[in-house]
């Protein structure tokens, strides 16, 4: 089967489109790039399809990998027939692929190879017939040698009829049908374990058929087996299986098919159904991979895609109680001003003298927001700076420090403020996540940023290639500052990299910035194609020509150009006039297609807006500070924080968040909880339950 046939059969996408986006892909185009810039090549296949082309393109590749090296390890051993050759080089499903190879596959030696060795295996053969006949005269002449007695031939022949049937590709495929169908996923707890696994105990004696587990369920039991708390099986009822096998295999009721029926059931207990067993968690395991995946990659682009407040002089801290709160205050650039400690909460209660050095500040760096990490102490901070009188209004956030004590300990945290310690870059990153998360973020690892669901126990591969496809389409979607940006913000452009990153920064730092797209063709190692891969996901602010900071790629220049001069303006009096900007059609300018002119028009309407919201304020009440002063019944505002796939976790200003079940998001039934609710989204919720000792909440959206 050839590439894009394969990518069509398991896509449903245009064969068309297909071929081109391969194409795209080979010259080196990335998967943004050719979303935005190319969609009259795609038909207009968003980043999902692209990536989805380019994921299956792999995969082909590698089964086609798999197959060459399986036809050269049977053709070694002689045993390569057209018929065979056949079935493998057309079968494009791992799963039959690997059956198709089992008889041939190199192992340990089995007690099937040693009863060959003692030249069994025609003896299996004529008992595996049944066509009649007395198994212990057949055995006579084989009683010879190391072969003692008939009943010790016997036993060799059905260990070679064992693993006959265990290879048979047909059989498999029904075993495996069977235990899709039937498996029950069954667990019990180890013997002592009992306090260590406590958080398991839910699992300490559970049955449930595989098919029907949850996938958060399901990763649950893999982390508490995988920590010594739990043993798991997945099987189906044994009877039931071996007389499918018998089914199969046993041709009639005689002494042979007596020993065919007794070789069944030693294949299934000693061969198949550990193999089918361990492939059939495995299956499991991997679609509840996917379902993790796909709800992290879900809450990482909506937490990359917070609303920024933007360029703002923010004062951010750090909460704490024995060793105080960290103080940083950050210019509208990020950059660092000054720094400092103070002790408004116990043990010091130094409060008096962090009000006037937090006032001070402010006026002093002409603060216009603050930043509180909502990490311990953070509420308590929050109403410690709510009752400062300031000499102007300034709003207050609370900002997520997940992942500040990961960036404040990291290589690039210490390349950025070698003079400074953990404690004062935790408190930059706190005031810098709230300026623009994305850019923020994108210096930590996606998994410490507190919206995985049993993120450790997936398939880190697949988990890390997911993550950075998120990361990338964010980046591009928001587009970049050529002039602002970090180097780890840059390397996630299209087209770019790190060293590329570094080497505009280095340029940017010696010339006194980038003043235009065009000089950015001046960067060293910046090429004609990464140059064609990034410029359209650049912005430069007050640039001579305003395209620069716009989503219109160098490439369009000229056609707005021509637009401007049919219209007899400038490009400055195109931008943003929605008046002149209806009078162009699409008929006047033949030399870009239908997709790349709607692109044109919409972005001259609002060049360069940032496509994320405004951030907004969230005032939690005031009332409650701890889980002990929650009661059922009571109405409170929360932000959410995490949604996974049986509810979301909403923070109410507690230390705890309280779980919003997915049966309480709505009045109809919820399956994906994510179409009913998304990270950050202010909520107002009903406290539902109150468990003190296990520190839970269950909260109703309402």
């Amino acid at each position: 089967m050839l590439q894009h046939e394969f990518i069509q059969s398991n896509s449903g996408l245009a064969p068309k489109s297909i071929s081109n986006t391969l194409t795209l892909l080979k010259e080196g185009a990335t998967v943004p790039f050719i979303a935005r810039y190319r969609k009259e090549m795609t038909s207009g296949l968003d980043e999902v399809e692209i990536a989805q082309i380019r994921d299956l393109a792999k995969k082909h590749d590698e089964l086609i990998a798999r197959q060459q090296t399986i036809l050269g390890s049977i053709e070694e051993q002689g045993k390569l027939t057209p018929e065979l050759k056949e079935k493998i080089s057309t079968c494009f499903d791992s799963t039959v692929l690997e059956d198709l190879y089992l008889p041939y596959k190199q192992k340990r030696q089995t007690k099937g190879d040693k009863a060959k060795k003692l030249g069994l295996e025609p003896l299996a053969r004529m008992i595996m017939s049944q066509r009649g006949g007395d198994p212990e005269y057949m055995a006579e002449k084989f009683v010879k040698g190391e072969v003692l007695d008939e009943e010790m031939a016997i036993a060799g022949a059905k260990d070679i009829m064992a693993e006959w049937m265990n290879e048979n590709a047909v059989a498999r495929a029904r075993m495996r049908q069977l235990f899709q169908r039937k498996s029950i996923l069954v667990s019990k707890l180890q013997k002592g374990k009992e306090e260590e696994g406590a958080k398991y105990r839910d699992y300490f004696d559970f049955s449930e058929a595989i098919y029907k587990c949850a996938s958060h369920r399901l990763l649950a039991l893999v982390r508490a087996e995988r920590e010594g708390i739990i043993s798991l099986k997945a099987q189906p009822d044994q009877d039931e299986a071996i007389e499918s096998l018998e089914r199969f295999f046993v041709k009639g009721n005689d002494a042979c098919a007596s020993l065919v029926a007794e070789a069944c059931k030693e294949s299934y207990k000693r061969l198949m159904c550990p193999s089918l067993e361990n492939e059939i968690l495995n299956e499991a395991k991997e679609k509840a991979d996917k379902e993790a995946i796909k709800i992290f990659t879900t809450n990482l682009r909506q937490l990359l895609l917070a609303p920024p407040v933007g360029s703002k002089r923010v004062l951010a801290i750090d909460p704490g109680f024995r060793t105080g709160c960290k103080v940083v205050c950050l210019d509208e650039s990020g950059d660092l001003l000054t720094n400092a400690t103070i002790y408004p909460h116990p043990p010091q209660n130094e409060s008096s003298a962090a009000q006037a050095k937090i006032a001070q500040l402010v006026q002093a760096y002409k603060i216009e927001v603050i930043a509180i990490g909502d990490g311990t102490a953070g509420r308590e901070t929050e109403s410690f700076i709510k009752r400062i009188r300031f000499d102007r209004d300034l709003e207050v956030y609370v900002v997520r420090e997940d992942g500040a004590s990961i960036y404040s300990a990291s290589s690039i945290a210490r390349k950025e403020f070698p003079d400074y310690d953990v404690t004062v870059r935790g408190s930059v990153s706190i005031g810098r996540r709230l300026m623009d998360p994305l850019a923020e973020l994108v210096k930590i690892d996606p998994k410490s940023v507190g919206v995985g669901q049993y993120q450790h126990e997936v398939n880190q591969t697949m988990l890390k290639d997911a993550l950075d496809d998120v990361v990338v389409s964010c980046v591009n979607a928001v587009g970049v500052d050529l002039n602002t940006a970090s180097p780890y913000l840059l390397s996630y452009v299209s087209g770019l990299g790190p060293t590329l990153a570094e080497n505009i920064v280095a340029y940017r730092t010696e010339n006194g910035g980038i003043r235009s797209r065009e000089e950015l063709k001046k960067v060293k190692r910046l090429g004609d194609k990464a140059y064609e891969q990034a410029a359209g996901f650049l912005r430069v602010r007050n640039a001579e020509n305003p395209l620069d900071n716009s989503s219109v790629h160098p490439e369009s220049y000229k056609v707005v150009q021509a637009m401007a001069k049919q219209l007899k303006v400038n490009i400055d009096e195109l931008v943003g006039n929605d008046a002149v900007l209806k009078e162009i059609k699409k008929v006047d300018f033949p030399q870009i297609d239908a997709y790349t002119f709607d692109d044109i028009i919409k972005e001259l309407k609002k060049p360069g807006r940032d496509p994320r919201k405004t951030a907004k304020v969230l005032e939690f009440d005031s009332t409650i500070r701890t889980i002990d002063d929650l009661r059922i019944g009571m109405v409170l505002p929360g932000i959410v924080t995490n949604v996974t796939a049986f509810g979301a976790f909403v923070n109410i200003g507690i230390k705890e968040n309280g779980l919003i079940h997915k049966s309480q998001l709505a009045d109809v039934y919820v399956d994906d909880p994510a179409q009913f609710i998304s990270l950050h989204e202010h909520v107002e919720v009903r406290v539902l339950e109150v468990d003190s000792t296990r520190k839970r909440v269950g909260l109703k959206k309402l």
